[in-house]
């Protein structure tokens, strides 16, 4: 059977630092080049992004530079498609690194399987030298600090999941059930697979392919993420049909606690009991989890760490709250252009 011509689409912006090397990754897979094409869809990046892209491009006709005026993923993601040639069409990261065999195995498992998606397991690294950046990859990927996706946290063998990162697509996907809803800054992954679920679709996460990824560098940048998140996490739900996990409400209620006991402890005293066995409750965990992780990484390690979960929980629960407010009450995605929101990089 012929192989695939495969489409790589990658959303960038302001990713001077990565795209160069994540380019040469992609170059350097088993695949056949005359079947393959790389569309980097840039999101007006304020750093050489561009330049980089441009030079590459000059070196081989395989990468194409793309514009996105509305800098957001999701429209990178359409502006890609409506440009691809390709039969299957893979999302990949500027802010990653991707193993040589990456490209054939998802497509060999797609086929394999008869999946409408298939993806890897997602390796976070951090994102620079520093004692910040190692506390941030590893908030990134510990359960306490986002739960339990299997393709954060890796399996023993290919299973079928809800979603996989980035993901290999084929084109009929696009053609059957739509292109990216483009109110989602975040999430959009989410909600395609979603959609992609409810049409009957099959999603396959595979232990033996793995993203390189490298995480934001800096606590700030990882709050901003992080509450982008849970900002799109209830728009998620009512546009699919499909509730929050109780682990996924988690930190809102923890937000909402925090916030709410206090100044219902000034109506009931008791309350503030109810607070104090909360926060202490949570320190504990937090300081059990860093430590741990500090073992095998330096116990200078632990301020960082301590910081960095509760940050996540505090950014990740906040911007649920908002969602939940703009969103389920104020209906703001019904409302055209009204869901702006900043971006991290």
């Amino acid at each position: 059977m012929p192989l695939p011509f495969v489409s790589v689409i990658i959303p960038a912006r302001n990713e001077s630092r990565f795209i160069e090397a994540c380019l040469g990754s992609i170059l350097d897979n088993d695949y056949p080049r005359e079947k393959l094409e790389i569309l980097v869809v840039d999101g007006q990046s304020e750093d050489d992004t561009r330049s980089r892209v441009s030079k590459a491009s000059e070196a081989t006709p395989l990468i194409r530079l793309l514009d996105n005026p509305h800098r957001t993923v999701p429209y990178a993601m359409n502006i890609g498609i409506r440009a691809a040639k390709g039969e299957v069409i893979i999302r990949m990261d500027a802010h990653a690194h991707y193993d040589r065999h990456y490209i054939p195995l998802l497509v060999e498992w797609l086929e394999k399987l008869q999946a409408d998606n298939v993806g890897g397991v997602w390796i976070t690294h951090p994102g620079a030298h520093t004692r910040e950046a190692q506390a941030v990859a590893a908030v990134l990927s510990h359960p306490f600090g986002i739960g339990n996706a299997h393709y954060r946290l890796g399996i023993d063998a290919p299973m079928e999941v809800d979603t996989v990162p980035f993901g290999c697509y084929r084109r009929e996907v696009f053609e059957r059930i739509g292109l990216y809803d483009e109110r989602f800054t975040r999430n959009q992954d989410d909600e395609l697979n979603a959609r992609l679920k409810r049409h009957g679709g099959k999603i396959y996460l595979i232990p033996g392919i793995r993203i390189d990824y490298y995480a934001r560098e800096r606590m700030g940048k990882m709050a901003t993420m992080l509450y982008q998140y849970g900002y799109f996490k209830p728009l998620v739900g009512l546009v699919v049909g499909k509730p929050a996990t109780l682990r996924q409400f988690a930190p809102p209620l923890f937000v909402m606690a925090l916030l709410g006991l206090p100044l219902a402890g000034l109506v009931w005293a008791p309350l503030w009991y109810l607070w104090g066995a909360m926060v202490v409750a949570h320190s504990a965990l937090n300081l059990r989890y860093s430590l741990k992780l500090a073992r095998e990484r330096g116990l200078s390690l632990v301020p960082w760490l301590f910081r960095g979960f509760l940050t996540a929980h505090l950014a990740y629960g906040w911007g649920y709250l908002r969602g939940i407010v703009d969103f389920a009450i104020r209906r703001k995605h019904r409302q055209a252009g009204a869901v702006n929101i900043g971006l991290s990089r």
